[in-house]
């Protein structure tokens, strides 16, 4: 009885086991001073609730405005020269639009050595809109880009309580010059994708922790962290991230301690520390971030360099020296690529040194002020945390580093950048009004700084003669560029770029391939195979040095040697159209008619705008004596030969139709060897 009256007389405390709002007078001031939404919310109690909306509205507005004015200039930029094509216009299961075969693909297969069968969904539904039209995947680009950076002022002045700050450290995100290869770059939709996402599980896990606990809220947190983990694994240290805002801004620990409430899993757990009850609660975000990182390592396979090749001792050195120039072009962005050679075992010893002491010294100081500013320590562990699984320790391509992989880390540093700044600014409104102007001139300035790097993204060529200009020994620049000149048939330029990437990268298998493309082509058919056995000896498992030995084997006359090429080229990579009509084309110079069809049905079933597949399963139909069905490839093979201009071919096809129709039958002549590529 006398426990009963005891609880009567007591009021009931509030479970504040998902809820830091309701805090005492000492806590809101502690609140109001490390950013923390307390008793006086966002805005002052007498600030009416319309002027919080036109505020928070305003703002929104800016960020959509200013993320038009620098990015908007890519809905005229084509597809450039990079990945591009395997992303978009030469996947043949993008260009089918979004069809549950095309589902089906996404979520069972890796492809350029990735599991992101979101990213891909994306694609084809892109497809599905615009076709082949750049603008419409680059518009996509900017809305999602868009979308993120205001997500991410409302969530953090959600958490926070801050208004000014959470704008400063957006609009920091939203314009800074390394955002633009992940939003300028169609390939790189999944960041964008990814980034929105990410966004939404913040959003999600706020609603979740600011309620009392309920499974269905943490089920949205976890759907969301999955499809974000779907766009790109980059997502795999969220759970860690997490446990950062329980310190900082949303102080679980603080107040599960004080109030000793339960968190995840109810009372059963109340007899945990908070500290672990909360580490307890993100088992489930744990489970799915491994699950992602056990499908990224099988998905990238042989991307992944070998310690042999590259020891554990430079990888953890080049991270290191990663973290600090990410840093420096954080504050001054100058000097971007889209690519920068690894450095392997030349890293300088002196640039390692160096690089470690500013680490060492940073992580100190943030340590060091833990308490006073809890924001600098949040923000910098944000950084160095979410950008571990992109920075080299498992390698997977040759290069150091890349813009891209700062999209989110970054945020870490903005918001510790603006928090800090408000700081300075608060004693007075003279800081404050010097505060303002100096935030709206970087703005100004990073702005376009950003414009102008958006501008390098144009146009392919234009894109790696910036790369050349800011980095030295770029191998890749070269290759491209000399890829890009070869298609507009200036061979003798593209060759001199071809050989200087091979003079910096002797085992660049790509270049040596190329080497051997144009050597062949300029009638140098012994050349040619020096260079492309020499990219087999490199990378025996390179499908495309296969391929175009199989095609000067073929112009030698050895069609055995060229059909084992061409099965050589099938075997790494099963729906390659190109080998498939090469190897149509052996077989059929072979007299194995019934064989030959076969592949070339399979050839134009993966790339049905193959004007010569098309047309040459026609020639192999008409023999066989299926004439209906050889026309209807003809005609396909006319309107695709027609709208490349490719003429010759358009007369022949023109005038096998009118013998067709007039009744006649026409012999079939030698079919020639398919163009090598490179």
């Amino acid at each position: 009885m006398g426990r009963r009256r005891n609880s009567q007389r007591r009021p009931k405390k509030p479970d504040l086991g998902h809820s830091a709002q309701a805090v005492s007078p000492a806590d809101d001031r502690c609140a109001i001073r490390y950013g923390r939404a307390g008793a006086q919310g966002i805005f002052s109690a007498s600030e009416p609730a319309a002027r919080k909306r036109y505020r928070i509205l305003a703002v929104c507005g800016l960020l959509l405005l200013a993320v038009g004015l620098v990015f908007g200039q890519t809905i005229d930029h084509g597809f450039v020269d990079y990945d591009d094509h395997l992303y978009v216009n030469k996947n043949p299961h993008v260009c089918g639009g979004l069809t549950p075969q095309g589902i089906v693909w996404a979520f069972t297969q890796s492809c350029e050595a990735n599991w992101h069968p979101l990213t891909w969904i994306s694609l084809m539904l892109d497809y599905q809109v615009y076709g082949l039209s750049a603008g419409g995947y680059h518009l996509t680009n900017v809305l999602l880009h868009a979308a993120t950076a205001v997500l991410l002022f409302l969530v953090l002045q959600q958490m926070t309580g801050r208004f000014w700050p959470s704008a400063l450290a957006t609009a920091l995100f939203a314009v800074h010059p390394l955002r633009v290869e992940s939003v300028a770059w169609v390939t790189e939709r999944k960041d964008v994708l990814c980034g929105l996402l990410f966004m939404l599980t913040l959003g999600a896990y706020l609603n979740y922790v600011r309620h009392p606990f309920s499974v269905a809220r943490y089920l949205v947190v976890l759907v969301f962290f999955a499809l974000g983990l779907m766009a790109k694994p980059m997502l795999v240290t969220l759970p860690l991230l997490l446990l950062l805002l329980d310190y900082w801004p949303l102080e679980r620990t603080a107040v599960a301690a004080r109030e000793n409430t339960a968190v995840f899993g109810g009372r059963r757990l109340s007899r945990l520390s908070p500290s672990v009850r909360l580490v307890v609660e993100k088992i489930p975000l744990f489970v799915l971030a491994g699950l992602s990182c056990v499908l990224t390592v099988w998905a990238q396979g042989q991307a992944i360099m070998s310690v042999e090749y590259l020891p554990w001792g430079w990888r953890i050195g080049n991270a290191v020296v990663s973290y600090v120039d990410y840093l420096g072009q954080f504050f001054w962005p100058a000097g971007l690529a889209v690519f920068y050679p690894h450095p392997g075992v030349l890293l300088p010893i002196e640039k390692l040194v160096v690089a470690a002491v500013v680490l060492a010294g940073v992580s100190a100081g943030t340590l060091a002020c833990w308490r006073r500013c809890p924001y600098l320590l949040v923000g910098w562990l944000w950084y160095l945390g979410m950008l571990v699984p992109v920075i080299g320790l498992l390698q997977a391509g040759s290069q150091a580093m890349a813009d891209r992989y700062t999209y989110l880390p970054q945020i870490g540093l903005c918001l510790a950048l603006a928090w800090a700044a408000a700081d300075v600014c608060r004693p007075g409104p003279y800081r404050r009004w010097v505060g303002s102007g100096a935030s709206t001139l970087l703005l100004v300035v990073l702005a376009g700084c950003a414009w102008r790097q958006t501008s390098f993204w144009r146009e392919s060529e234009t894109l790696w003669n910036h790369a050349l200009a800011c980095t030295t020994g770029n191998y890749l620049a070269h290759f491209s560029l000399g890829s890009i000149l070869s298609g507009q048939h200036r061979s003798q330029e593209a060759m001199a770029h071809y050989r200087q990437a091979t003079e910096i990268n002797p085992n660049y298998a790509e270049a040596h391939t190329a080497i051997g493309v144009v050597s062949f082509n300029a009638g140098r058919p012994d050349e040619a195979l020096d260079h492309l056995r020499t990219a087999l000896q490199i990378k025996p498992n390179y499908a495309l040095a296969h391929y175009n030995l199989g095609i000067v084997f073929a112009a030698r006359g050895q069609l055995d040697e060229a059909m084992r090429q061409y099965r050589a080229a099938l075997e790494i990579k099963s729906d390659d159209a190109g080998a498939l009509y090469g190897l149509g084309l052996a077989l059929q110079a072979c007299g194995r008619v019934g064989e030959a069809i076969t592949q070339f049905q399979q050839s134009v079933a993966i790339r049905a705008d193959h004007a010569e597949a098309q047309y040459h399963l026609g020639l192999a139909l008409q023999s066989q004596g299926e004439f209906d069905e050889a026309v209807a490839h003809y005609r396909k093979a006319l309107e695709l030969a027609t709208r490349e201009n490719k003429r010759a071919l358009v007369d022949v096809l023109r005038s096998r139709i009118s013998l067709y129709e007039a009744g006649k039958t026409h012999r079939q002549p030698a079919s020639p060897p398919p163009r090598p590529e490179h």
